[in-house]
Formats: structure tokens, C-alpha cells, sequence
């Protein structure tokens, strides 16, 4: 029996990719030939190193006792139990950076099952593992096959030598760490185990070893045009390729055939785009085997600064996206990756980026169906060597040159069929070198259809499109103009890259609440034909779901399961929570990305088709003017604007005029889908617009107010009651209210905690950073802390009052800090059923810092939570994440009002408010309607369980206290959110200066 001592070194000592019987890579398609599926219940044992007994491979002999496993899994799901634990790091390695070697603490996998072959059909014999993380060997009934390095990659086994009729023992050991480890540095869970499928495949007699079929478009002539490309022995001939639906058939006698003559004209297609994803079916027949695929016919070139797809500039407007679930990790689930897809294009997501490998091979055929760009990337980052300055990198190292190509390799073959990846993308964050060239060298000799990418590649030496991550605006700017310094490149390297079109692999970092100023980076690639959009990251939070604690469900992030070195919250980077649930992120992205864009410009609104390839025909528009009473009146236009151009139309005279009769109105323009597609139905909404000019009533005059209140005096009135010694409520309209106070504070969102540095800046010098506008000095939750704004106190200085008001004046100032405000809450009408406040703060000068909101806090009843509000809605909404709300009448539970993120922090706030009703569910409740202000821009709410200073503490949601008061922020205005969790800071439009303010709030009975 072989022992350890045994252990090739090809497997865990060195930088070769692979040994044993391994077949070459190839496509993966649907063919009829014999297939075994070894999904199912294995034998399981986990050892703690890579050196024990392999005492589980004869086939003759029962393995020890032991478990058993689900494959596909991973053993560390669910965890907490005997398996180990799963780990989260960004840059960090959980082991030594000592490469190629892997310590002796090296959690070891090993697996068994038997499975009975009877009249099997196959010449040949290939074993497919589809994903193992992150090294593994096999064996087939005692012989050892071979062994693999490539956690996200296919490899193939030749075991036509090894399988008997009846039964056959498979026998897999797989190790957590091994040289891999050090080219699959993603920012991700460390999950072991074989995740994906495995799988016998019979390869019969006659039968194409690999099939690429390159359908291409004619542009001008609208003709589809196909290449033949098949890697097949001479007895898999004659070979004849049909396209049904097209009465296309093409028959190649021999080899010779197919060399002189491989391409073949279809005539006229429908061109296949992420919009219009027109598949034509196709059947490679051979002696053997009958295969089939989905072919879509479209062209990918540059020109010039542009790059082109059938012809037409393409502008991304994607996500970045790893394979994730909540409950499976990285194990495929097709309902769960469908909805996925669906989701993103109902949210007018148009691009993926496979962050940061090649994902399963049904998600892309999904990408084909629906329509979704792709940049499909290969499984490498050695982003840990960025501490140690790149030295001993692989991506210089002619040592890790066969690992790095064949990893390209088996990216590039596996997926070559789909017409819905145009770009091949080398990998990330794996700094530079001669290895990376060498891959994009192979990649453009193999496939030059489709451009090479790779975000590393700064100065513009080895790649056909330039990428950046996380730049600011103003740097997109730059890089658009003819002239000008661009990061990391001499004068003569900018003016190469300058060539080149431009896209944003990764930007508008999703961490928290958020990401703000997608607005702004929409502005800025929409006026630059060099610029091609981006991707944001994320798609999802990568929360593992755990046993619920205390009722609830909780999403565990870095640091919860014990890890030694860990990332903390930052895997919660997503667009969608862990479960998949949108954001309001989410929505904001699909407003700025809309198809079709809106302008009102005096009485016309323009529409602005910034499709790729479709007109507006496919769309219903609406025209509406609106009020709290509901609408007005609407009427449908009919615009057909062709991609690419804009038109205007004049606002019919009956919207007009109604928007103009009544009180605080505002216009609405919408486009929805006039017809059911495969990935929503008819009367989905892409796009909307609103102008709306409220009205301002002017403020009150001040009062007068003779009567200074002592201790003990009676400050009851009908409306209110009020403590007289602090001025604050006892009871309000008959419920039971504390407050009013200032309150200047927000439990800080991952943005503002942010550092605000792309990783491959952050040993760049800050002189250059803050040129770039990327490090604009500390976070704000730290300028925030440091100047006291988390720990306000307050002193009433005096309360005073009339037959009807109330004036309290106080000083507000932080702990150990001298600043302070100068505050006075007036309330008028107390005797009348609709009392006002009218709040007045005055800052002292020199305060130096942002405020993150400043308004004032309230606690009403815990029954009181029913929320109704005409605003800005249903989402929450921010200076500068605003688009994805609308004005309206919204409806909303507290329980679901605020996104309760994997780590508590701001959320829910709803902006331009007219009135928010707040009620129990017999309909008793208070009304708030906003009051003359000294502004036109109209304030805002957050209605929450818990107040800013609870959700601040907070690690994660069961760690809130018990609730027993809700506590509603009224704000007269917020700080923005930015992206500075990974990317830029907030605008300076959209931060929140101190200075002096009025604002008031109305306050009525309901019920």
C-alpha cells in the first residue's frame, strides 16, 4: 500500500499544474454520447495534514470508519462542526507566504465510492472534475490516475485503461492548501472540497474530441458567416454540421475538407446582443456522437478607442460576480443562479465580469439565454505578494510559467462556444510580468476574436483594452482627454493607452448602505465615447447562513468562525443581500443604468436611447402628473427613438395643466415593457423620471414668550406636555413621546468607515493619491469620532412659554470637545390639533468636519409601526443615491423599512418628504408633515427599532438590544455615502458642511 512518503511532488511541493493521465482541454457541449453522473453520497475523512495513511484506495479492501459526504459540497459546510471552518480573506494568505510550499497543518480530504459500469459504449474513457479546491489525486480501482491543481478549472482524466465491467472503486484526496493556494488569492471564502461535478464520460468510436464553432456577423451585409474548428481522429468523418432553423447544412468528407474549407456563409440572421440574445441551434454530427449547441452570431472588434459588437459601440453597465450561496458556498444551484440573472436584468444590469475565475459551465449557457455580456476570467490572483512589495510574485516567474498558461488554457477552452463572453479577461490583482504576457499571447494566437483584459496591465503593454479599478470621476476624466497624467504610466505609456478603450473592471464599491455617486461616474462615461462603463463591485454579500441566534436568521462574515487571520465585514460587498434580496443599491444602479433616460427641459422632455442595439419600440411611455391624492391624469405617448440617439416631445397640454392646478404636483415619465420577455413581463418599469416644485410656505415670524418656566411649573397644553425642567415631551397628541433633540449622528456605514484606496494604491505616495482626489484625508466615521458627534450632551439653558408655545433653548456639545451649537426648539400652536416645531441651531465657527445628518430624534411607542409617507420611496434614498427613488405614496412595516446589513449600520432613510403617517394597526398613530423651512430642498426620515448609537455598537444584528421604543429621525438634511469602502468619498456636492438652519415639522393626530 502506498504511503505519503509517495506524494509526487508535482502535487504539493511544485509549480506544475497537473501530472498523470490528463487529456487536453475542451469545449464543453450537450452530446449524446454515454455519461455516468457521480453526484451523490461518498465515503469521507478528514485528517488535520496532508500525510495521512492512504489506506482508502485498494479496491479490495473496505475503508476505515469513517463519515460520509454530499459531493458537490464543501466539507466546511454547514460549519461549527468537526470539518473545520470556513475563512475569509481579501489579500491576506491564511498560511505562509512561502511559495510554492504549504505547511504541514494542511486539512486533507479524503474520498471514496464505488459505481457500477454495465454495457458501456466507449472507445475511450475521460473522468471529469468540473471543481475541487484547491489540489487533488485520484485513483480508479487501486491505479492512481493522476492529480490536478486549479480549484475553478476543469481537468480531465484519460481512464480508459483502468475501468472494469461491473464494479469500479473511485478514490480522491484532496488538500486544502497547495501551490495553488498562492494563484487563488480572491477576495472569498476558503472553501475545500469537490464543489462541483464528477463525472464518467464515454468517448465512442468516431466520436470530435473538441468542437468551436465561431458564428460571426456581417455588419453591413447582416449575413452570419461560421468557422469550423474540430479536434476529431479520421474515423470521426464525414462530419456534418446543420443549423435547422437557417436550412444550413455543411458536410466535411475528411480532414482535408475541413482544412481547405472551414468557414461557410448562412445568409441573414437576427445578431445576437445582451438586449436581442438570438440563439440558433446547432447539430455537429459525426461517425460516433451527434452534439449539440446554441451558436449566436455576433462580431467583437476594436477600433481605435471603441471597442464594437456587431458594429455598435458597447457601454457596460455590469456587476462583478462570484459563485455564491448562502447555505451551498460555491456549489452550483441552477433555480438560485437563474433567479440571480433574472433579477439582474430586471434591474437593467447588462454586463457580468466572472469575478475572479470561470463559473459554472451552465451559469454562461444562462448568460447566452437571457442576454448578459461577459468578460469570463480566469482562476488566478496572487494578490498577497502586494505586501511583500511583488517580490517572489508568479506572474515574474518562469518557474509558474506552465501553471499560468495552463490555466488559461483550460479557461479558454472549456467556454470558447458562447457568444455571450466578447472579452477573455487573464485574471486579477496578480501584479505583473512575463507570465501575463504569456498568457495573453497564447489567448490572442488562440481566439483573436474577442479582446484580452486584465486590469494589471497599467501602461498598456500585453492587453487590448485599458482597465481601471476604482477611479474617481475626475481621473476618468483625465484619462478621456488627449492629455494629461495617468496613473502608473510615463508620458509615452499614456499616450499608448489613450488608444485604447477604457472600462472599469471594478467600481462603486456596494459594502453597506450604498454605493453613492453612481451619478456621477454615469456622467462622465456617457460623454466619452473612450470610456465603456464598468462593473461594479459586487453582485451579492457573501454571508454564511448559521444557526439563527436569538430567532433570526444571521449571516456570518470574516472573523465569526474563530479564522486566525481574517477580513472582517468586508465579503459583504454585494448589490443583493446574502440571500439574494435587492437592495436599494441595487435599485439606484438600475435607474442610473436604464436603456432609455429622461430630461425635462422646460415644456418637453427628451428621451435618450442608450441602448446597444434596439430601438424604443419594445417600450410603453407614460406621462403623468401626480399629487398625495394620487394621479392626476396620464396619458400614453407613442416615441420610437433609434439606439444611440435622442429625441423630445412636447408635455401634453392635459398633464401640463393638471400638474399646474394643483397643490405640490409633480410630473412622471416611465417606460415599461409593452410586451413579456424571457426575464420579465409585460409593464415592468425601466426607466422613470419626476420634476417636482413644491411648494414653500414662508416661516412663522418668532413668538414672544414673557413666562420663564421653573421647576415645577405646569407645561401642559392641549396638543403637548412637556417636562419643565428639560423642555423635552412627556406626551404629544395624546401618545406617549421623548424628544425633541438635536442629533447630529449616524451608526457608520462600511463607507464611511472606508479607506478610500484602490488596492494597487496603497503604497503609492499620498502627494500622488490626493493628485488623483483618491484620499481626501481620514474617513469620515473617524473625523466624526474624533470631533465627539457619537457622544452629543446636552444642557437647557432655558424654557419659556406663552398661552400656546413652548420655547426651549440649549447649548450642544461633544465630550473633551469645545465646539457647540447653539440650539432652540419653538413649538406654536399647542393648543390647536396640529402643533409645530420650528427648530433653530446655530454652530459656533470652526467646526472643521462633515456632520453625518442633523435633525433631530424623537422615540414614539413600539406599537406605533406602520409607516406611510409621501416621499421619496419605497427604497431608502441619499444625496447622492437618489435616482433609484421615486416620489410617491409609499407604504413599509418598520421591521423592513431600514436593510438590516450583516453588521448593523445607517440605513433607511427616505428623502423629499411631504408627510409620514405613523400608526398602529388599528390606525392610531401621528402625522408629521414637513413645515416651512428656510430651504427649497425638502427634508427627510428614518423610522428604526433601534437608535444610531445601538446599531453603532453592533457587530451583527442579534447583538441589538431588546427593543422597547422606536425612534424616529427627522432630518433636515444627511451626509452622502460615496463609495469609499473601496473607492472614492463622497462629492462635495453631496457632503453635509455645519452651518445654520431652520427647519420645521408639523404634527398631527391620527385616528
Amino acid at each position: 500500500m502506498p504511503t505519503t512518503a509517495d506524494l509526487p511532488p508535482s502535487v504539493l511541493d511544485t509549480t506544475a499544474p497537473g501530472y498523470g493521465r490528463i487529456s487536453r482541454a475542451r469545449a464543453r457541449v450537450q452530446t449524446d454520447a454515454a455519461a455516468v453522473d457521480l453526484a451523490g453520497t461518498w465515503w469521507f475523512r478528514l485528517s488535520p495534514r496532508a500525510d495521512a495513511p492512504l489506506d482508502f484506495i485498494d479496491p479490495e479492501a473496505a475503508p476505515p470508519a469513517a463519515g460520509e459526504i454530499a459531493v458537490p459540497s464543501h466539507w466546511v459546510l454547514p460549519s461549527g462542526g468537526d470539518r473545520g471552518n470556513p475563512i475569509y480573506t481579501n489579500i491576506q494568505l491564511p498560511i505562509p507566504l512561502d511559495p510554492p510550499h504549504v505547511p504541514d497543518e494542511n486539512p486533507t480530504g479524503d474520498y471514496r465510492r464505488d459505481f457500477v459500469l454495465s454495457e458501456w459504449d466507449g472507445a475511450r474513457t475521460l473522468l471529469r472534475f468540473d471543481g475541487v479546491e484547491s489540489a487533488f489525486r485520484v485513483w480508479l480501482n487501486g491505479q492512481e490516475v493522476g492529480g490536478s491543481i486549479g480549484s475553478r478549472l476543469v481537468r480531465e482524466f484519460d481512464v480508459t485503461e483502468m475501468l472494469h465491467d461491473g464494479r469500479n472503486v473511485l478514490a480522491v484526496r484532496v488538500h486544502q492548501w497547495s501551490p495553488g493556494t498562492y494563484l487563488e488569492d480572491q477576495d472569498q471564502w476558503w472553501l475545500p472540497g469537490i464543489f462541483r461535478d464528477v463525472t464518467l464520460l464515454a468517448r465512442p468510436v468516431g466520436s470530435v474530441d473538441d468542437v468551436w464553432l465561431q458564428s460571426d456577423f456581417d455588419d453591413d451585409s447582416g449575413h452570419g458567416r461560421v468557422t469550423v474548428r474540430l479536434d476529431a481522429e479520421d474515423d470521426a468523418f464525414p462530419v456534418t454540421v446543420r443549423i435547422p432553423e437557417l436550412d444550413v447544412e455543411s458536410v466535411f468528407s475528411d480532414r482535408a475538407a475541413l482544412e481547405a474549407a472551414p468557414s461557410f456563409d448562412v445568409g441573414q440572421v437576427d445578431p445576437w446582443s445582451a438586449e436581442s440574445p438570438r440563439l440558433y441551434e446547432a447539430i455537429v454530427a459525426s461517425a460516433g456522437e451527434t452534439m449539440l449547441l446554441r451558436t449566436g452570431f455576433r462580431t467583437v472588434r476594436i477600433d481605435g478607442d471603441r471597442m464594437l459588437v456587431n458594429g455598435r459601440p458597447l457601454t457596460f453597465r455590469g456587476v462583478n460576480r462570484h459563485e455564491f450561496h448562502h447555505r451551498l458556498g460555491r456549489v452550483f444551484d441552477e433555480e438560485a443562479v437563474r433567479a440571480d440573472l433574472l433579477t439582474m436584468k430586471r434591474h437593467n444590469v447588462n454586463a457580468i465580469r466572472t469575478s475572479h475565475y470561470p463559473p459554472h459551465p451552465r451559469t454562461l449557457d444562462l448568460c447566452d439565454e437571457l442576454g448578459l455580456w461577459v468578460i469570463l476570467e480566469c482562476d488566478l490572483e496572487t494578490h498577497a505578494f502586494f505586501f511583500v512589495d511583488w517580490v517572489g510574485n508568479p506572474s515574474d516567474d518562469p518557474a509558474w510559467r506552465a501553471a499560468y498558461l495552463d490555466r488559461m488554457e483550460r479557461t479558454v477552452e472549456r467556454d470558447k462556444n458562447h457568444p455571450s463572453i466578447i472579452l477573455w479577461s487573464l485574471g486579477n490583482e496578480s501584479g505583473t510580468g512575463q507570465n501575463l504576457a504569456a498568457m495573453s499571447s497564447w489567448t490572442a494566437r488562440r481566439d483573436p476574436s474577442r479582446p484580452v483584459h486584465y486590469e494589471g496591465d497599467y501602461t498598456g503593454a500585453y492587453t487590448d483594452v485599458y482597465s481601471r479599478m476604482y477611479p474617481t470621476p475626475h481621473e476618468l476624466e483625465t484619462i478621456a482627454a488627449e492629455e494629461g497624467d495617468i496613473f502608473g504610466c510615463a508620458p509615452a505609456e499614456a499616450a499608448r493607452v489613450r488608444t485604447r478603450p477604457m472600462l472599469m473592471c471594478e467600481y462603486g464599491a456596494a459594502l453597506g448602505t450604498g454605493p453613492g455617486g453612481l451619478d456621477w461616474y454615469d456622467e462622465v462615461v456617457d460623454a466619452h465615447s473612450r470610456l465603456h462603463g464598468g462593473f461594479i463591485w459586487e453582485w451579492r454579500d457573501h454571508g454564511l447562513e448559521v444557526e439563527p441566534i436569538d430567532g433570526g436568521r444571521h449571516f456570518a462574515y470574516g472573523g465569526d468562525f474563530g479564522e486566525e487571520v481574517h477580513d472582517g465585514n468586508f465579503v459583504i460587498d454585494g448589490l443583493v443581500l446574502s440571500d439574494g434580496t435587492p437592495t436599494a443599491g441595487l435599485v439606484e444602479f438600475a435607474a442610473i443604468s436604464a436603456p432609455v433616460r429622461f430630461a425635462f427641459a422646460g415644456e418637453t422632455i427628451e428621451v435618450r436611447n442608450r441602448a446597444h442595439s434596439l430601438s424604443t419600440a419594445p417600450y410603453v411611455f407614460t406621462v403623468s402628473a401626480e399629487s398625495a391624492e394620487g394621479t392626476l391624469a396620464a396619458e400614453e405617448v407613442t416615441i420610437d427613438v433609434p439606439p444611440g440617439e435622442t429625441s423630445a416631445f412636447a408635455i401634453p397640454a392635459r398633464i401640463a395643466e393638471a400638474a399646474s392646478g394643483a397643490d405640490d404636483a409633480w410630473l412622471s415619465m416611465t417606460a415599461a415593457l409593452r410586451s413579456d420577455t424571457a426575464w420579465a413581463c409585460a409593464g415592468h418599469v425601466v426607466s422613470r423620471a419626476q420634476r417636482s416644485v413644491p411648494t414653500r410656505p414662508p416661516l412663522p415670524s418668532p413668538n414672544s414668550f414673557p413666562t420663564v418656566v421653573r421647576t415645577g411649573d405646569d407645561l401642559s397644553f392641549t396638543a403637548a406636555t412637556f417636562d419643565a425642567s428639560t423642555g423635552g415631551l412627556v406626551e404629544l397628541l395624546g401618545f406617549p413621546v421623548e424628544g425633541p433633540r438635536v442629533e447630529l449622528w449616524r451608526a457608520p456605514t462600511d463607507n464611511d468607515r472606508g479607506k478610500g484606496a484602490g488596492s494597487f494604491e496603497l503604497g503609492a505616495p499620498e502627494s500622488t493619491l490626493r493628485g488623483l482626489g483618491r484620499i481626501p484625508g481620514e474617513p469620515s466615521e473617524k473625523r466624526w469620532r474624533d470631533r465627539g458627534l457619537n457622544r452629543l450632551r446636552h444642557r437647557v439653558t432655558s424654557v419659556s412659554r406663552s398661552t400656546d408655545a413652548v420655547r426651549i433653548e440649549s447649548v450642544v456639545g461633544a465630550a473633551d470637545k469645545a465646539r457647540q451649537l447653539r440650539v432652540a426648539y419653538e413649538w406654536l400652536d399647542l393648543e390647536a390639533p396640529s402643533p409645530l416645531l420650528v427648530v433653530d441651531i446655530l454652530p459656533d465657527a470652526g467646526w472643521d468636519s462633515s456632520w453625518p445628518r442633523v435633525g433631530v430624534h424623537l422615540t414614539l411607542p413600539a406599537a406605533l409601526d406602520n409607516v406611510s409617507w409621501v416621499g421619496a420611496g419605497p427604497h431608502e434614498s441619499y444625496p447622492d443615491m437618489a435616482e433609484g427613488a421615486w416620489i410617491g405614496v409609499h407604504e413599509r412595516h418598520i421591521d423592513v423599512l431600514n436593510t438590516m446589513h450583516a453588521r448593523p449600520q445607517e440605513s433607511g432613510h427616505r428623502s423629499n418628504l411631504r408627510r409620514v403617517d405613523i400608526t398602529d394597526d388599528a390606525g392610531h398613530g401621528l402625522r408629521v408633515r414637513t413645515g416651512p423651512r428656510r430651504t427649497a430642498d425638502l427634508p427627510g426620515f428614518v423610522y428604526s427599532r433601534w437608535s444610531a448609537h445601538e446599531l453603532d455598537v453592533a457587530t451583527h444584528p442579534f447583538e441589538l438590544p431588546s427593543s422597547t421604543r422606536n425612534h424616529l429621525y427627522l432630518d433636515d438634511a444627511v451626509h452622502g455615502l460615496g463609495s469609499r469602502a473601496c473607492g472614492p468619498d463622497v462629492e462635495p456636492r453631496h457632503a453635509l458642511w455645519p452651518g445654520a438652519r431652520t427647519f420645521s415639522f408639523r404634527f398631527e393626530r391620527l385616528g
